[in-house]
């Protein structure tokens, strides 16, 4: 999964009021017939798709549609678009959206709903999602009470890279609660004298966005799920101490110079460093003994090179390997990820059997072994997935006993979640004090 794709969401532009308004008073969507779902024929019909997917992702995505064209005589056409949160915007006020938009946040598809253009789902895609997919998912796709979109893929977040190479030098093992992390910790800089974790948070417009994700992981690690939900929904102020106390637990590792920025230099260094493909070279060549990332970092390695000028394996043998983020008490499994929704402008019988055929676990199968990607669908194959990782990725993912949760800033209105948020992230690895930054943070619900 490339790091473009799995961070597209925080390129996301915020809807402005008069955006908004726009919208609401935009006629209906291009594609978007009048025949409530015709039930005569398909054959020769034409869905458009569009969505913030692009390049290999963008071909596989489109490649996982082969066999449906051939059972049904449609055609599928997938669109990429780099810019697609902001341009959906712009193409449903002018009456052009496509027949089905790949939503990747929330946030962006409450605000698409609001205007009235997105087609409710039908019954039998809802009928799909409530069997295949955990409770959450449905209601991250739905307004009010009412359904619209279906989960798509998947990606998961709060992994802690690492070398199992090394580990086996060192004698040391993979955690299995945050206290052990930073004994593992205190002991790779003992045995090397270097500092243990790479972090970096430049991500151009975006900038300050990994640092938001290890503030949510010991949220919903410390304080439980119930605060993380109130903290995503703005009811739970930044300024709680429950939230100071995961800045505080965080800034044990990224605001240590004992502990941070192998490879790169001081604390200071995290906000210049790239998150992607410098962190990934850096663990790859032994620079880097620890570092925090997505499961979409697993492609940035494909660039990389170990110190010996080969191409990193990533197993549990391997160059290169993960563990998830431990929690409090051993055995917690509490994990924060994002997702896509298929979204409909288009109610036509062509537009409803692509829709319908999206939620089931035959689209994930054949997307998921085509690589690079997971999925939530209970009824999907894990060990098609494309590496051991990605199977145990999904695994988790799909496992009904773990507690999932959204990327809480994609949850929060854009002026905090891709705004303030984001910036005080920076702010605080410049050296701005934590109560200072979580006011700041919170202003942006103010903006």
């Amino acid at each position: 999964m490339t790091a473009l794709r799995s961070r597209r969401r925080h390129g996301y532009i915020a809807l402005g009021l008069t955006a908004v308004a726009a919208l609401a008073l935009a006629g209906c969507a291009e594609g978007g017939g009048d025949d409530g779902g015709d039930s005569g024929s398909v054959e020769g019909e034409t869905v458009e798709i569009a969505g913030g997917i692009t390049g290999s992702e963008a071909d596989n995505l489109q490649k996982s549609f082969e066999q449906f064209e051939k059972d049904t005589g449609i055609t599928v056409n997938y669109t990429g678009d780099k810019g697609f949160e902001g341009n959906i915007v712009t193409k449903v006020a002018g009456g052009s959206a496509p027949d089905i938009a790949i939503v990747p946040q929330p946030g962006l598809l409450r605000s698409l709903i609001e205007t009235g253009e997105v087609k409710e789902g039908t019954s039998e895609v809802e009928a799909n999602v409530d069997k295949y997919w955990a409770p959450a998912w449905k209601d991250y796709g739905s307004l009010d009470g009412t359904f619209y979109a279906a989960p798509m893929l998947a990606n998961l977040k709060g992994y802690v890279y690492y070398s199992p190479k090394s580990f086996a030098e060192w004698g040391v093992e993979v955690p299995t609660t945050w206290d052990e992390l930073l004994t593992l910790t205190d002991t790779i800089r003992e045995k090397t004298g270097e500092p243990p974790w790479c972090a970096g948070f430049f991500s151009e417009a975006a900038s300050g966005w990994p640092g938001t994700d290890w503030v949510e992981d010991l949220v919903l690690r410390q304080a439980g799920a119930d605060v993380y939900d109130s903290w995503a929904a703005g009811d739970t102020p930044f300024t709680d101490p429950d939230i100071e106390a995961a800045f505080d637990s965080v800034g044990e590792i990224l605001l240590n110079p004992d502990y941070v920025n192998a490879g790169f230099g001081d604390v200071k260094s995290i906000n210049p460093t790239a998150f992607g493909d410098p962190i990934a070279a850096a663990v790859a060549n032994g620079t880097c003994a620890l570092t925090h990332q997505g499961s979409f970092l697993t492609a940035n390695f494909l660039t990389a090179q170990t110190a010996d000028g080969q191409t990193p394996t990533i197993a549990p043998d391997g160059d290169i390997y993960a563990f998830i983020l431990p929690g409090v008490k051993e055995g917690e499994l509490a994990v924060e990820g994002g997702g896509e929704f298929v979204t409909p402008f288009s109610d036509d019988a062509a537009t409803q059997q692509v829709l319908e055929y999206m939620s089931t676990p035959e689209f994930a199968d054949a997307r998921v072994k085509l690589g690079g990607a997971i999925s939530a669908n209970t009824g999907a194959d894990p060990t098609l997935a494309s590496s051991e990782f990605l199977t145990e990725a999904m695994q988790i993912v799909q496992d009904p006993n773990t507690v999932f949760r959204f990327d809480a800033s994609d949850l929060m209105p854009a002026t905090v979640g891709s705004g303030s948020f984001w910036r005080g992230m920076v702010d605080w690895i410049d050296g701005k004090p934590t109560p200072q930054v979580l006011s700041d943070i919170q202003a942006g619900y103010q903006d």
